[in-house]
C-alpha cells in the first residue's frame, strides 16, 4: 500500500477501529493502531491490555472496535494472546475451524510492555507463539496520571518524578525494550513511529509474514503527558526520529538493518524544546544535562550503525560462501 487512501480501504467499509472513541485530540495511538491493522490482510483478532487505547475505545456500553477484541489486564496481554493463538491451532487440527490464516495482534502501552507485562511478553516470545505484539510507546503511565515508567526518558518530568529544586526529573535512562525483544531470537523485531506510517506499514507486513512471534515498538506521542499542543503532535514525533533519538530499524532473523536515516544531524534540544516535560532543562544552568542527552543519543546511534554494518558484512559473507559452494 503506497497511499493513505489505500491503507484506509484495505479493511473495507468498517475499519477495525472506528471513529467516535475518546482518545485525546492529537493522540498518536490511533495513528499507530490504524496503520498496523490496515496493513494486515485477512481476519484479525486483537488483544488489548489495559491502557489508554482500551479505556478510550470501549466505554460501556459502546465500542469503537469492529473486529474480535479482548480486553485483559496490564500484565498478561501476551499470555492471553498465546492462549488464543494456541486454541486456534488446536481447533483447526480438530476440524472445528477452517484452516485459514488469522492474525493475532496485541496492543499495549509502555507500562504494560516495558514494566508490568514484561514477564508474560518474554515468555510468549521464548515459546514461539505466532502473533504480533505492538507497543504503542508514549513513554509514561499516561492512562493513570502521567507517572514515570521505564520507558520515560532521563530527566523528563512526570507526576512521580517531578522536576524541582531537589531534582531534574526521572534519574534513570529509559529501558531499551526493542533490544530486549531482539535478544529473544524471534523472527522479527522492529522500532517504528506513527508519523512514518509507510515505514510502519512495511514493518507490519514483514512481521506478520515472519512465521513466528514478532514485536514492534512504535512511538506514539501524548500531548497531555509530553505537554505540547495537540496540533504539533506529528512534528514532535518526527523530530524524535530526525534527531536520531528514536531510530527506525528492524532486526530480521537476528540481523539489524536501518530503515530510515535522517539527512542531517538535528540537535536533540530541538525535540526537547517542544515539550513541557523538559522545559526545566532549557536554562543555562542545565546545559550540561542537555549535552549529556545529546551525547547519549550520538553514542546509541553510532552503536546502532555499527551493528547494522556488522550484520550487513555477515550477510554478504554468507551469500559469498553460498555462491562459492554452488558454483
Amino acid at each position: 500500500m503506497s497511499t493513505i487512501k489505500e491503507l484506509a480501504r484495505n479493511r473495507g467499509e468498517a475499519p477495525p477501529l472506528r471513529g467516535g472513541h475518546a482518545l485525546c485530540a492529537g493522540c498518536g495511538i490511533p495513528i499507530v493502531v490504524r496503520t498496523v491493522l490496515g496493513s494486515i490482510d485477512g481476519p484479525v483478532v486483537v488483544v488489548s491490555a489495559t491502557g489508554c487505547l482500551e479505556v478510550a475505545t470501549t466505554r460501556f456500553p459502546t465500542t469503537a472496535w469492529t473486529v474480535p477484541w479482548l480486553h485483559v489486564t496490564f500484565e498478561n496481554a501476551a499470555a492471553v494472546a498465546s492462549g488464543v493463538e494456541s486454541a486456534h491451532r488446536a481447533l483447526v487440527r480438530r476440524g472445528r475451524l477452517p484452516d485459514e490464516p488469522v492474525t493475532f495482534v496485541v496492543f499495549a502501552g509502555d507500562g504494560g510492555t516495558y514494566d508490568i507485562g514484561l514477564q508474560a511478553l518474554s515468555g510468549a516470545l521464548e515459546r514461539g507463539h505466532r502473533f504480533l505484539y505492538v507497543c504503542y510507546d508514549n513513554q509514561a503511565y499516561l492512562n493513570t496520571g502521567v507517572q514515570r515508567s521505564s520507558a520515560t526518558p532521563r530527566w523528563a518530568s512526570t507526576t512521580t518524578s517531578p522536576a524541582s529544586v531537589r531534582g531534574l526529573g526521572k534519574l534513570q535512562e529509559r529501558k531499551d525494550i526493542t533490544a530486549i525483544a531482539a535478544a529473544h531470537h524471534v523472527p522479527y523485531v522492529a522500532q517504528a513511529a506513527g508519523c512514518h506510517w509507510q515505514d510502519l506499514a512495511r514493518k507490519v507486513r514483514r512481521a506478520t509474514s515472519a512465521g513466528g512471534p514478532a514485536f514492534v515498538n512504535a512511538l506514539a506521542d501524548c500531548p497531555l503527558g509530553w505537554r505540547h499542543p495537540a496540533r504539533i503532535g506529528p512534528r514532535v514525533a518526527r523530530l524524535a526520529v530526525e534527531t536520531r533519538l528514536w531510530p527506525l530499524y528492524e532486526v530480521a532473523e537476528g540481523r539489524t538493518r536501518l530503515t530510515y536515516e535522517p539527512a542531517e544531524r538535528v540537535p536533540v534540544q530541538d525535540w526537547l524544546a517542544l515539550q513541557g516535560r523538559f522545559a526545566h532543562l532549557l536554562t543555562p544552568e542545565h546545559a550540561d544535562a542537555v549535552a549529556a542527552i545529546q551525547a547519549r543519543v550520538d553514542a546509541d546511534w553510532d552503536a546502532l550503525l555499527a551493528r547494522c554494518a556488522a550484520d550487513a558484512a555477515l550477510r554478504r559473507a554468507a551469500v559469498g560462501d553460498y555462491d562459492s559452494g554452488h558454483a
